[in-house]
C-alpha cells in the first residue's frame, strides 16, 4: 500500500513538472484590442480623420469632413459642427446666438442658419485680433454664404468700435451688407494715418458678382501689411482692391491697423441664410487647399477630400521577439471606399522613421508572416467614394500574435568563493528551448546592479556552459548570485531568476 501511495505522489510530481515544463515551451497566443469599448488611444499621427459613431454605438475612426484646418495664423474658426458650441478653434466667447444648425451645409455636416432675428455675438479674449487693442498686422475674415433673400441691408458682418487720437475719440466701423444683389464693405478709421478717398477715413469695397439666393459663395476680405494691398474675392476671384497707402497707389508708404477699444463682433445680425466656416486669420488671404481656381470648384463641393485620411498608433510594446500574427478589423467599408491597413515592427523605435522600418501591406483577418519585434505599429488609410460623400469607418482593431516562451532557469545554482573571484556552478535547464545563461550580481539580496567585476557589469552572458568565474571581486565584501536561462531564438528573450545564492570571497581561500 505505501509503494503505491509513493508511486501516485512521484506520478504527480512528475506531472506537475511537466505541466510547467509544457507550458514554458509552447508559445502563447494574445490579443491587443484598440478601440472598441476601451476607446482609441492618442494617435502618433492623424491627418482627414476624426472621431465618429461606429458599430454598437462606439467610437469609430472616420474621414473628417472637407473644412478649413487650425493652424498657427487661424485667429477664429467657426464650423458649427458642435450645436453647443460652433466655435471649434480661438480664443472667443459667444456672448448671443441666436443662429440654428442646418444640416444643408456644403462643407461639413452642419451649418448656421439665420432667420432674422438677431445672429451670433462674440467677444474676443486679450491676444484675439478683435480682442486687442494697437497696431495690428494682416489679417483675412472668410466665410461661405447662401442666403435666402439677399435683400439690401442685410447685415453680414458688423463692428463697431473707437480709438483715442490725440486725445479724441474716433468712430471705427467694420461693416458687410447686401446692396443690390451684391456684397458691399464699409471701413471707417481701421488704418493709422489713412484719410481714404473722401478725407475722412472711410473706405468701401464692392463685389461684382450678384450674389444668387439658395447658391454657396466663398467670400473674403484680406489686407496684406507688406504691400497694403487690401481685396474682396468671391470664390477666390478679386472683385475689388484698394492701396491702403499714402497715395492710394501701390508707390506709396504702407498703412498699418490700429484696433480701438475691443468690442463685439457680430455675424449675421440681419440677414436670413445659411452661413459656415467663419474664419478670421492673422494673414492675408491664401486659397484653401480644397478650392480651385473656378468658383466654388468641384472639390469644394465634396463633403470628404478625395486624397482621403491616415492615422498611425504609437508603438505598441509586447515583449522582445513577439510575432504579429493577425489583424482584424471591426470595420464598415461602403461601395467606392476602401480602407488599407500597414504594420511594421521593431526592437528599438526610438530610431524609426516616417520610412524605416518599412511599411508591410496586410489584409483584415489574413496571416501575417514576417512581422516580429518588442514593438508593432499599425497604420491605416481610408478613402471615400468617388463623389466624396460617404466615408468608410473602423470601430475596432484586434491584434492577435504570438509571445515566444521564457525559458526556465537552472533548477540549482551552487557558489564557491575564490580570492576576488566567485565559481559558480549549476545544471543545465530542463527547458529544451533555453540556448544559454545570463549571471546576475550585485552586493544586496535582490538586486543585482554589480559592475565591478573583471568580465563585465551585471548581467554577464555566460554563454552555453554550467560553470562560469568572476574575478575582479573584492575580497570580504558578500556578493549575491542568480542566474537566467536565454532563449536559443533569441538572447534578448530571458527567463526568470534562479533561486539566489551567495558567496563571500577572501584571499585566505585563494592559492
Amino acid at each position: 500500500m505505501k509503494k503505491i501511495i509513493k508511486k501516485t505522489a512521484l506520478l504527480a510530481a512528475v506531472s506537475v513538472i511537466f505541466a510547467a515544463f509544457n507550458t514554458a515551451v509552447f508559445a502563447e497566443s494574445k490579443q491587443i484590442v484598440l478601440g472598441g469599448k476601451n476607446g482609441w488611444p492618442v494617435f502618433q499621427y492623424e491627418e482627414n480623420v476624426t472621431t465618429g459613431k461606429g458599430r454598437f454605438g462606439y467610437d469609430c475612426i472616420e474621414l473628417a469632413t472637407n473644412s478649413f484646418v487650425f493652424d498657427d495664423y487661424t485667429d477664429l474658426l467657426i464650423d458649427f459642427e458642435n450645436p453647443l458650441n460652433p466655435v471649434a478653434a480661438g480664443a472667443y466667447e459667444i456672448t448671443t446666438n441666436n443662429l440654428k444648425i442646418s444640416n444643408d451645409s456644403l462643407m461639413e455636416r452642419s451649418a448656421g442658419l439665420s432667420r432674422n432675428i438677431g445672429g451670433l455675438w462674440l467677444s474676443g479674449k486679450p491676444g484675439t485680433f478683435f480682442g486687442s487693442e494697437g497696431f495690428m498686422g494682416s489679417f483675412s475674415i472668410e466665410f461661405w454664404l447662401c442666403p435666402s433673400l439677399a435683400e439690401n441691408g442685410e447685415v453680414i458682418l458688423n463692428w463697431e468700435s473707437s480709438k483715442n487720437v490725440r486725445g479724441r475719440l474716433i468712430y471705427q466701423l467694420l461693416n458687410c451688407i447686401f446692396d443690390q444683389g451684391h456684397l458691399d464693405w464699409t471701413i471707417s478709421n481701421l488704418f493709422d494715418s489713412y484719410a481714404g478717398p473722401e478725407g475722412n477715413g472711410e473706405l468701401h469695397l464692392r463685389g461684382s458678382s450678384t450674389i444668387i439666393p439658395d447658391t454657396w459663395s466663398y467670400h473674403a476680405l484680406s489686407y496684406d501689411c507688406e504691400t497694403g494691398i487690401l481685396e474682396y474675392l468671391v470664390n477666390g476671384i478679386t472683385e475689388d482692391i484698394k492701396y491702403i497707402t499714402s497715395n492710394g497707389k501701390e508707390s506709396g508708404d504702407v498703412s498699418l491697423i490700429i484696433m480701438g477699444t475691443p468690442s463685439q463682433l457680430e455675424f449675421c445680425n440681419e440677414y436670413t441664410g445659411k452661413i459656415d466656416e467663419i474664419r478670421i486669420l492673422r494673414r492675408p488671404y491664401s486659397p484653401p487647399d480644397y478650392q480651385s481656381a473656378e468658383a466654388a470648384g468641384a472639390l469644394g463641393r465634396m463633403l470628404y477630400q478625395p486624397a482621403g485620411g491616415r492615422f498611425e498608433t504609437r508603438p505598441i510594446v509586447v515583449s522582445t521577439g513577439s510575432i504579429l500574427d493577425s489583424l482584424t478589423a471591426e470595420m464598415s467599408v461602403p461601395s467606392q471606399t476602401e480602407v488599407s491597413f500597414f504594420v511594421r515592427s521593431g526592437d528599438n523605435y526610438f530610431n524609426w522613421t516616417d520610412s524605416y522600418p518599412e511599411w508591410k501591406p496586410v489584409t483584415s483577418g489574413q496571416k501575417i508572416s514576417g512581422v516580429t519585434g518588442m514593438y508593432f505599429q499599425v497604420a491605416c488609410e481610408m478613402y471615400p467614394d468617388g463623389n466624396g460623400s460617404t466615408s468608410p469607418s473602423v470601430t475596432q482593431l484586434t491584434l492577435d500574435f504570438t509571445e515566444l516562451p521564457l525559458p526556465l532557469p537552472p533548477f540549482t545554482v551552487r557558489a564557491e568563493a575564490g580570492n576576488g573571484c566567485v565559481t559558480l556552478k549549476w545544471n543545465y535547464s530542463v527547458d529544451d528551448t533555453a540556448g544559454g545563461y545570463y549571471i546576475y550580481y550585485g552586493n544586496r539580496p535582490g538586486e543585482y546592479l554589480g559592475r565591478i567585476a573583471a568580465e563585465g557589469p551585471s548581467p554577464v552572458n555566460a554563454g552555453n556552459t554550467t560553470t562560469y568565474t568572476l574575478t575582479g571581486l573584492e575580497n570580504g565584501k558578500i556578493y549575491y548570485f542568480a542566474v537566467a536561462s536565454w532563449s536559443s531564438l533569441d538572447d534578448r528573450i530571458i527567463g526568470p531568476l534562479s533561486k539566489e545564492v551567495f558567496a563571500r570571497p577572501l584571499q585566505r581561500l585563494g592559492k
